[in-house]
Order: C-alpha cells, then sequence, then structure tokens
C-alpha cells in the first residue's frame, strides 16, 4: 500500500538484564521499565533478555492500556527473552532460533540455556505492513580470545537469512536488539549489506544520549569495567535499523539513548542503556531509495566470514576428537570393569575377587566418563554439521556474488562514440 500521508512512529529497545536472583535489583527494575514505557507511550518496545515468563505477564498487565498488543517469544530451556509490545496490532508472529549458541557446560554463561533467537512480528500500521525483528546474539566475553565468533558469526548470517526470506510484502522493516557485535565487525556488516538494513544512529539527523551512541557504558554502576577493555568509555553492541520499500521512505528524525542514571532512582534500567527512535514515514519521491553494496564487496564480506566459519569448523573438529577419545577411555574402563567383575569367575585359581565398593566406584566412573562422551560427541557432531551447512550457504552467495560482478559491464563514458552512446 501506498503512504499518503506522512507517518510518525517511536521504538523501543532494551536489553533488561532480567536474570532474578543473579541480577541486582531485578524486581524494582522491571517496576521501573514498566513505568517508562506506560509514561511515554512508545508505538514498539522491543525487549531482551526478559527470561522469566512472570516478568512478561507483568509487564503485559502492566501496559494493558498503553501497548494492548504483545508477544513474547518462548524457546530454549528459560526461553529467548525476547518480547514485543505494541500500540498497533499485531497479525502474525514468527521465530527462527539460530543453530549455534555456545555449549550447556558453560553454564555460568548461560547462551546456550537461553536459547538464542530472532522473533518477527507483522503489524498493520497506518494500512502498512510493518515486519518488526528482535533479537539477541551470543555475548563475546573476550575480545582478544573470542572463542564464540564463529557462532557469533553463524547467528548473524541465518539472521539476515532470515531477515531477507520473510521480508516479502512487507513495506517497511525495523530490526532492534542486543546484536553484542560493535558497528564495524563481521556480524554486523553481514547483516546490513546483505538486508541494506540502515543503523538508525548512523542515519540520525539529532543525537541525545552517550558519547558515540554507547549503549554498554563505564559509567552505569551495574557495569563490570574489566569486561569494557580496551574500550574505556564503553561498547555499542545495541541497533534499531530501518529499511523502506519503493511504497514507503523511512527516515530516523531523532535517536537518544539513556545515560545510566535515571532522575529520582537510585538505580538504572538496566547494565545496557535504553534506545528510542523517532521514525518519519513518507512516501518516496523518485521510486525505492537504494543502498546496494556491489556485488564484488558483499563476495569479499562472505570470503572474510567463511574464513571464521572454517576456523569454526576445525576447532569443532578437534572438540569432536577430544569427546570420541573420551569415549574409547569409557569403553576401556567398562572392559576393565567387566574383567575385574567376570574374571574371578572364569579363572578362580589365577584371580582373586574385588571388593564391591570398588568395583562400585569403578562402574560409578566407566558410567560418568561413557555417559559425558556420548553427550559431548554428540553436542560437537551437530554443532559440526551447523557450521557445515553455513558453510555451504556462504559458498553459494561467494559464488553467486562474484559471477554478478563478472556480468556487470562497465558504463560507457560520453566521450565513446560506441554504439552505446546513441
Amino acid at each position: 500500500m501506498s503512504l499518503q500521508e506522512p507517518v510518525r512512529l517511536r521504538i523501543f529497545s532494551l536489553n533488561c538484564w532480567g536474570i532474578h536472583y543473579l541480577t541486582r535489583h531485578c524486581s524494582q527494575r522491571y517496576e521501573m521499565i514498566g513505568e517508562l514505557l506506560d509514561r511515554q507511550r512508545h508505538d514498539l518496545a522491543l525487549l531482551q533478555e526478559v527470561w522469566s515468563e512472570k516478568d512478561y505477564l507483568y509487564l503485559k498487565n502492566k501496559l494493558g492500556s498503553s501497548h494492548p498488543h504483545s508477544h513474547y517469544f518462548r524457546s530454549g530451556v528459560i526461553g529467548s527473552g525476547l518480547a514485543v509490545f505494541s500500540r498497533h496490532l499485531i497479525q502474525d508472529a514468527l521465530l527462527y532460533k539460530y543453530s549455534l549458541n555456545g555449549y550447556p557446560y558453560m553454564v555460568h554463561q548461560g547462551d546456550w540455556f537461553g536459547g538464542k533467537a530472532v522473533g518477527l512480528v507483522a503489524l498493520d500500521i497506518s494500512g502498512l505492513r510493518a515486519h518488526v525483528y528482535v533479537s539477541h546474539l551470543h555475548a563475546e566475553y573476550s575480545r582478544e580470545v573470542d572463542s564464540y565468533l564463529p557462532h557469533r558469526t553463524v547467528q548473524a548470517w541465518e539472521l539476515q537469512q532470515f531477515i531477507r526470506h520473510t521480508s516479502a510484502g512487507a513495506d517497511f522493516l525495523v530490526l532492534g536488539g542486543d546484536l553484542n557485535m560493535h558497528p564495524q565487525d563481521l556480524g554486523c556488516r553481514l547483516v546490513r549489506a546483505h538486508t541494506g538494513l540502515r543503523d538508525c544512529y548512523s542515519d540520525t539527523e539529532r543525537f541525545e544520549g552517550c558519547e558515540d551512541g554507547i549503549t554498554l557504558i563505564a559509567d552505569n554502576m551495574f557495569t563490570t569495567k574489566k569486561d569494557l577493555i580496551p574500550f574505556e568509555k564503553g561498547i555499542r553492541i545495541d541497533y534499531i535499523l530501518t529499511k523502506g520499500s519503493k511504497n514507503v521512505c523511512v527516515k530516523c528524525e531523532s535517536m537518544s539513548t539513556t545515560t545510566g542514571s535515571v532522575p529520582g532512582k537510585a538505580f538504572p534500567y538496566s547494565d545496557h542503556e535504553a534506545l528510542t527512535s523517532n521514525l518519519l514515514l513518507l512516501k518516496p519521491e523518485g521510486g525505492l531509495e537504494r543502498h546496494d553494496v556491489p556485488p564484488s564487496e558483499l563476495a569479499d564480506l562472505v570470503s572474510e566470514a567463511l574464513a571464521v566459519v572454517k576456523d569454526g569448523i576445525r576447532h569443532t573438529e578437534q572438540l569432536q576428537q577430544m569427546s570420541q577419545r573420551l569415549l574409547m577411555a569409557g569403553l576401556a574402563l567398562l572392559l576393565l570393569e567387566l574383567t575385574l567383575a567376570l574374571g574371578p569367575c572364569l579363572c578362580p585359581d589365577s584371580l582373586q575377587a574385588f571388593p564391591y565398593i570398588v568395583l562400585g566406584l569403578l562402574g560409578a566412573l566407566c558410567l560418568v566418563v561413557l555417559m559425558a562422551g556420548t553427550l559431548l560427541y554428540t553436542l560437537y557432531t551437530s554443532q559440526l554439521k551447523a557450521l557445515r551447512e553455513t558453510e555451504g550457504q556462504m559458498k553459494l552467495s561467494a559464488s553467486w556474488s562474484g559471477h554478478r560482478s563478472q556480468c556487470i559491464l562497465p558504463q560507457p563514458s560520453r566521450d565513446d562514440h560506441s554504439i552505446f552512446s546513441h
């Protein structure tokens, strides 16, 4: 549908850091977040790390008049943590869980249990079809030794694939969330280049908030300073991105972030800063405004991502081999257990029966080793398949981008007197 009159939208995004008993002042902060959203009445609120469904239901009840439409995306063991609150009718919803998401034995990090994903809601806004995406990618726990870079790269690849393959028929797109990547990190460049989404912070006419738009700031009382090394002031890892169509031009009139402290309160809303983008939807002039990335640059970008995925494959193959050795050790222990248990029965003159307590302990050890080896082998095998699947998709994309680049003919100059100049 073509837009007749300009439409203004206010988009809000926040990582709520909502882990009860593990994060500070969790219940009080949800009350503050609910008060903020009810007071400011954004058109859309895109929330991450709402890990408890009880907290979602609390916000749903609190925002019943200001945001009557909402959806909570359920995934993984404790949930994706993704929630959308809207003043506009939500017509449809879809969830895609990322195929790679860390390791279950890294319990203290918790990413695997969260079931990181991307959620989509389709809305009708002033007669326009809007596709709104909310996502939360795997955290970067070390900038220098980022063992999760292949996982996050695969997630970024799947995110852009999901957006491209679900955005047909939409008049405009919005993506918000904690992507856990710096603006020029590989994953961010992959998402922007392949989807055409534009960063509101880079495109806005006016910005108010933290310096350089950072959303994990050193001045926030909940921030662990060592997590920001070597970025003393903080990092920008939370985003609102948009894209228009032939029917709608999306313009970011202004953008703002919170700045740690909340007036009249003893602590901030979260360890992340909240984002608010004021969008203006206009009727496009001169057709669809395109920001296509040249095919050669797309091919180079995919090749860069391929190198990361291949490193991930090599590392996961090593982990798989380790789990195989663990399985072999378990089988060897099982053989030893059977020998010690049955030996005296088969050769009563040469072998002496072992105490039951020794056999019991050995059997328990054997069981633990076999179970650990089996579970780890299953985990690493499934992750290896996901990495190889992404590798195959990237090779196809790189090949197609290279083919397109070769097929693009150079434009003739005005001084060229060939047939193309007439």
